[in-house]
């Protein structure tokens, strides 16, 4: 009997083979391109169009990087015209006019309290390298090394930052509580959760016996990105800029995903009205390109020279981009358009969270929204009546979400919060296509089968 040779393999589609050598050249650590297997080839504002020819709406916005969306003509046009111009593209930390032009419209957007007053200090090209920077000035500046952090922080991943953040283990670094309404520490939330959170701060620095000496800082973010889309109440920020203050302890807001409009003000510490001795500031002042500074009170300037420094911290065409992106949000009311539009989105979310009880809360400020999703079915798990978080679920919700063509990405502490972080540019038009995208993309995870089965495995 003659033997049937099996049919050929079809040849991968480009794109196919593209996503293949990845997978089979670049480290296990690489983490986007694990959840959202596309290759982009163009884009323009929120779309992203694929290799494959489809087309996406993008919320991810480079981890909130594009406040302008990709490939803004603005930002164009000032990368193209230094890139004609002749000017040189590296230049340490000498003085260029573009690096005079970037810092004058960077000062002008700053609380004028604090930008009267400040210096600058051009840091490696991302944010991590920023907060190292702002540890390394604090402690110059006090004398002391411990720093202040709290539970669920994302500050970069070299072992400064990362020791800092919610994840870490090292006993430098005291935890302090961050107030949330949804799964407050205390099980209380709102206005009494956050000063309960401010008095355990407080008896921690007073305690002669807590074990934590005199801190050299305090690192907050204004909303906690990566640790589920938690804004701190503007009430506890006020109580952490007084507690410091009246300790000596410089406060370090890092602004790295909240900044250039993001949160409805330009910078979100101005929600609360607080002025902190530092800021971090990284992602959208670039204007898409690699650009991470910190800006800080005038009297903590004690460093020496080469205290910090880095070869790429001057990056010509970041300046550049990043001049033009904060000149476009500051002379289009960005901010506000963020407030506004913003507040519509929670509005609707929340709406659509009374019809499936799979959503537990929906909470943001601008255009940093977060649902969190749970297995509303299963007993309430910690301190309070809160079902307990459905990372299964997260999962199916943001496949089905690709599936549509609307690209989100997870966070929280069991990555269960859909997070949402499109570009400042977003018309309403699309901010309707956005929640609609995602509740079709709801309620098809929820009904399916694959998660029921991989939930109960879980369990």
């Amino acid at each position: 009997m003659a033997v049937t040779e099996p049919a050929p393999a079809p040849p991968l589609a480009p794109h196919e083979g593209i996503l293949r050598r990845q997978s089979l050249r670049e480290s296990a650590a690489r983490t986007y391109a694990r959840s959202l297997p596309i290759v982009p080839v163009r884009a323009r504002g929120l779309t992203i169009e694929g290799a494959d020819g489809r087309r996406y709406l993008d919320c991810l916005s480079g981890a909130g990087t594009l406040a302008l969306g990709h490939n803004h003509p603005v930002v164009l046009e000032a990368i193209k015209k230094v890139l004609d111009s002749g000017a040189p593209l590296h230049v340490l930390d000498l003085a260029t006019p573009v690096k005079d032009a970037f810092t004058t419209e960077l000062f002008a957007t700053l609380p004028r309290e604090f930008a009267d007053n400040a210096r600058i200090q051009f840091c490696g090209p991302a944010g991590t390298d920023a907060v190292e920077a702002a540890f390394t000035l604090v402690r110059a500046a006090t004398g002391r090394s411990g720093l202040l952090a709290f539970t669920g922080a994302y500050h970069g991943m070299t072992a400064g930052a990362l020791a800092a953040s919610g994840g870490a283990e090292d006993v430098r670094v005291t935890r302090l509580p961050f107030p949330q309404d949804y799964r407050c520490p205390f099980g209380t939330g709102g206005e009494h959760g956050a000063e309960l959170a401010a008095r355990w701060t407080e008896n921690v620095l007073d305690d002669p016996k807590s074990g934590t000496p005199a801190p050299a800082g305090m690192i907050v973010e204004p909303v906690q990105g990566e640790g589920g889309v938690n804004p701190a109440p503007d009430a506890w920020m006020r109580r952490m800029r007084e507690i410091t203050a009246a300790r000596s302890i410089p406060l370090i807001a890092d602004e790295v995903q909240t900044g250039v409009g993001r949160t409805g003000a330009f910078w979100a510490v101005e929600h609360s009205g607080v002025v902190p001795d530092v800021m971090v500031l990284s992602k959208a002042i670039g204007g898409s390109l690699p650009l991470a500074v910190i800006v800080y009170r005038s009297e903590l300037d004690t460093w020496q020279p080469g205290a910090h420094a880095g070869t790429f911290r001057g990056n010509q065409l970041a300046m550049a981009a990043g001049a033009a992106t904060l000149a476009y949000v500051r002379e289009n009311g960005l901010a506000d358009r963020a407030a506004g539009l913003g507040a519509r989105m929670l509005a609707s979310l929340r709406a659509l969270a009374s019809h499936h009880p799979c959503i537990g809360d929906v909470r943001g400020r601008g255009l940093m929204i977060g649902v969190e999703l749970v297995d509303p079915e299963a007993a309430p798990v910690g301190t309070g009546s809160e079902a307990p978080p459905d990372p299964v679920l997260a999962t199916a919700v943001q496949q089905e979400c690709l599936r549509r063509g609307l690209i989100v990405e997870l966070g929280g502490r069991h990555s269960t919060v859909v997070r949402l972080l499109p570009p400042l540019t977003l018309t309403d038009e699309q901010a309707t296509a956005v929640v609609d995208r995602l509740a079709d993309a709801l309620a098809a995870a929820a009904r399916s089968p694959y998660r029921r089965t991989a939930t109960a495995a879980i369990r």
